[in-house]
């Protein structure tokens, strides 16, 4: 029997998108995470118990317990909401100014461009990592100093990637249509023009999330960022890896949450890519 064209077409989109929507169904378990892991923890994160210190995992404490017997389950849980709220706190930020940027730079061009642009180069001059160092150190090793240096490195990025699609669009003729009838600039900008640029902004910022939860992690892991006894996923990298040849569980299980947390953000924003420019994805 023939099969009928909706259920082939549902069949060779989930077959196509597969990945996309494993990506969604991880960010979910995040989000799950962020709302309800920390009353889901069966410890206070922050308790010390000698007796029970450097325990392995066991059914008492599933992720075993660190160098003061603190239960790491219940510290990974805790870590989620820290991490990726600072994800969105850097990826909000850094999209808000660069978003602007970009539409102010692309869209009167000449050296209003020319000054933003320039400025935009100096700052990728230098290695992401190494700048947001230079400046989480300037301004004090702590976890809001780590979230201001990833937004602050990340800006440039989408003033760029904003910039490039609104001169591939101000040409347009709905663009120059509503410059003949007289609209305002910033009407033009926010009403016609960043509505065509914002599928492109959505995979950016949803490939970000997960790679702003690794420069954060960075940051801390170097001792730049979050500070003991905050529990959040580099920092208990950094410190379980002194422990990593006899204890080897300690630093994975963060290490994993990390590593989870970008693939599940990086396939969801494969997906969302595919799904906006399906005739992409059918090339692939």
């Amino acid at each position: 029997m023939q099969e009928q064209p909706e259920k082939r077409y549902l069949r060779l989109s989930l077959r196509r998108d597969g990945l996309g929507i494993l990506g969604g169904i991880m960010v979910l378990g995040l989000v799950f995470l962020v709302f309800l892991g920390p009353h889901l923890a069966p410890y206070d994160p922050l308790k010390i118990n000698f007796a029970d210190k450097l325990e392995g995992p066991s059914a008492k404490h599933w992720f075993g317990t660190d160098e003061i017997g603190r239960d790491m389950f219940s510290r990974v849980l805790h870590g989620a909401p820290i991490s990726l709220q600072a994800a969105v706190i850097v990826v909000t930020i850094a999209t808000g100014l660069g978003v602007t940027l970009g539409t102010i730079a692309g869209f009167y061009g000449g050296w209003i461009d020319e000054v933003i642009m320039r400025t935009a180069d100096v700052f990728m001059a230098f290695p992401g990592l190494v700048l947001a160092m230079a400046v989480s150190a300037a301004v004090g090793a702590s976890l809001e100093a780590a979230i201001f240096a990833v937004s602050f490195v990340w800006w440039p990025i989408y003033t760029r990637l904003t910039r490039g699609q609104i001169l591939a669009i101000r040409e347009e003729m709905f663009v120059e249509a509503a410059k003949a009838i007289g609209l305002p600039s910033i009407r033009i900008m926010l009403r016609h023009i960043l509505p065509s640029v914002l599928p492109v902004l959505l995979v950016r910022m949803t490939m970000d999330s997960g790679y702003a939860v690794l420069f954060t992690a960075s940051l801390s892991f170097i001792g730049l960022g979050a500070q003991e006894p905050t529990p959040e996923w580099g920092r208990m990298v950094a410190t379980g890896r002194a422990w990593i040849i006899d204890h080897g569980y300690y630093p994975a299980f963060p290490g994993l949450a990390i590593a989870y947390t970008v693939l599940a953000f990086s396939l969801l924003g494969d997906g969302i890519r595919d799904w906006l420019d399906p005739k992409d994805a059918s090339r692939r």
